[in-house]
């Protein structure tokens, strides 16, 4: 399936869940994803409300929990990738793309895009964006509302905008 078709089926299915109940037929959900060629581990729940739009590679490992109105931006050269029993709050946004800044005539310069990773257990909190070329650590903890530019080690806390590392935590 080419990056065009994936992505006119990947709204297909978006359009099926957003008519589901919100936090119900995670069977039917996980089902519906995979055939949209998302890699999907044991056991994840994706909650409705949310989109996931372009044909990029998209993997959520298992146990992990997706709340309703979660926005992925996937593109097809930049991974997103979920870890283990990850909790994704309310209305966190996924953000690969970018632009590279362009002469006064017109900012947003030539498209980019970064992957994102989200190591193991790690909770993100409502409202939170996640943009492109960020790595989260395994075991941490980002404030709701927060906005995550750059690089959070394992087992931190951060908050604001943009994200800082506040305190570590314990293992």
């Amino acid at each position: 399936m080419n990056g065009v078709h994936r992505s006119m089926w990947r709204h297909l299915v978006n359009l099926l869940l957003f008519a589901c109940p919100p936090t119900r037929l995670f069977a039917l959900r996980r089902f519906l994803l995979r055939s949209a060629r998302i890699d999907l581990g044991d056991g994840v729940c994706v909650s409705g409300r949310g989109w996931i739009y372009g044909p990029g590679p998209l993997v959520i490992r298992s146990g992990s929990w997706l709340s309703p109105g979660c926005t992925l931006y996937t593109h097809a050269s930049a991974q997103i990738e979920i870890g283990e029993r990850c909790d994704i709050g309310h209305e966190v946004a996924f953000v690969t793309g970018s632009h590279e800044l362009g002469a006064s005539t017109r900012r947003a310069g030539p498209g980019t895009a970064l992957p994102i990773v989200v190591g193991d257990g790690t909770w993100i909190g409502a409202r939170s964006v996640i943009l492109g070329g960020v790595t989260i650590g395994k075991g941490c903890m980002i404030a709701a509302g927060s906005v995550v530019t750059r690089d959070i080690p394992d087992n931190s806390f951060a908050a604001g905008v943009p994200a800082l590392v506040k305190r570590q935590l314990r293992r």
